[in-house]
């Protein structure tokens, strides 16, 4: 039996199991051309989409992940520009690959992607594979971007499905799978499988994402303005409300820390590099030291947080006795909760720690930030400003 046929039966068994019932080829084949249709005409011109070239589809794909088209277009040229290759990006220095990523967050993904160029140069001869079972065995690949990097680039008809896509096909087929369970990915890409056109895969993957985010969004949707609305049950029954399902997700934890800006005699500030290891690893924020009762700054006493600051960086610094901002930063785990304090060291004499710079404002475009680092100096600049 051919590859292509076992994964059709799968996928009908699988659809069988959960009630959902597909069109016949007639219908599909309808669909396909009434969606490529309007592909053509109201796709957008975006900067990976001049060519099929894997390793530009793979870099716009990873940081588009958890992130708006209009935001990483800049980024995306401007990494293009400096790694323009797969083995530019293998042997990237990563202070400099942090920097050209700095804004997007979710740092693991480009630390995963160098990762991933690497395995690249020295497993497959320093192309792309082909093959979505070996796109997935490499680093921060899933597979979503294994089907994206498949489809549009090496024209395998491969489902990419991502949240844009399980809206769509939700309300297309009225599924009651909760689309936050990673376990219903499954029921989509089988639903995909049996969609997908043959001979434009990647167009009609793309399809599917521009709907989503255009004509097919989680609010304000407007069923009867979607090209495809003849096909779409939830529009027929009226019950487009009820999808997709989603469940929502758990809190993140709160953490309080007290954030310091630390100036020296001579303009510059400290700095700390964070562990290699861990959330926001090797990137420089200014020193934080997490609240609890007996060291958080209250009405002038600040005997107990100037030992921990010198305990930990050798300084002894004259400090605010009440917070001038705070800001909060989510990450997707954890909300940071941090009460910015400014303090003033006069004697350069002291031995920071290895981690620990005096930086200038002027040089801070040298160093990696990630968001707390930069809410902070946005704060402290609009303090001393107004």
């Amino acid at each position: 039996m051919k590859k292509d046929n076992l994964n059709k039966n799968e996928s009908r068994e699988l659809l069988e199991q959960h009630g959902i019932k597909m069109w016949p080829e007639e219908k599909i084949e309808r669909f396909r051309a009434t969606l490529l249709s309007w592909y053509d005409i109201e796709k957008r011109s975006l900067p990976w989409r001049i060519n099929n070239d894997p390793y530009r589809i793979w870099v716009s794909e990873i940081m588009l992940q958890q992130t708006r088209v209009d935001t990483v277009i800049p980024y995306y040229l401007n990494f293009m520009q400096q790694f323009p290759t797969i083995e530019a990006l293998s042997k990237a220095n990563e202070d400099k690959l942090l920097k050209a990523w700095e804004g997007l967050g979710y740092y693991s993904r480009v630390r995963n992607m160098q990762k991933a160029a690497i395995q690249i140069i020295e497993e497959y001869d320093g192309a792309m594979p082909r093959d979505p079972k070996e796109l997935i065995k490499l680093s921060g690949i899933g597979p979503y971007t294994a089907g994206a990097i498949a489809s549009m680039a090496f024209d395998l008809p491969e489902p990419a499905v991502d949240g844009n896509v399980m809206r769509v096909v939700s309300r297309l087929f009225e599924i009651d799978a909760d689309i936050a369970k990673p376990a219903s990915r499954k029921i989509f890409e089988a639903v995909m499988r049996e969609l997908i056109d043959p001979y434009k895969p990647g167009d009609f993957n793309q399809a599917f994402m521009d709907l989503g985010s255009s004509i097919c969004t989680p609010k304000n949707y407007h069923p009867e303005l979607s090209p495809i609305k003849e096909f779409n049950a939830s529009y027929i029954n009226e019950t487009w409300g009820n999808y997709p399902v989603k469940s929502k997700k758990k809190k993140a934890v709160p953490v309080f820390y007290q954030g310091f800006l630390i100036e020296n005699e001579n303009g510059e500030f400290l700095l700390e590099k964070r562990p290699k290891e861990g959330l926001l690893a090797n990137m420089w924020l200014f020193p934080l030291v997490e609240e609890n009762r007996s060291n958080k700054i209250d009405d002038g006493k600040t005997s107990d947080i100037l030992l921990e600051l010198n305990e930990a960086y050798q300084i002894k610094p004259l400090l605010t006795k009440k917070s001038f901002a705070e800001i909060t930063h989510l990450f997707s785990h954890l909300k940071w909760t941090i009460s910015a304090y400014y303090g003033k060291v006069s004697s350069l004499k002291t031995i920071l720690p290895e981690d620990c710079r005096w930086v200038h404002p002027d040089d801070f475009e040298k160093f990696t930030f990630p968001g707390p680092q930069t809410k902070l100096w946005k704060s402290y600049l609009f303090y001393i400003n107004n």
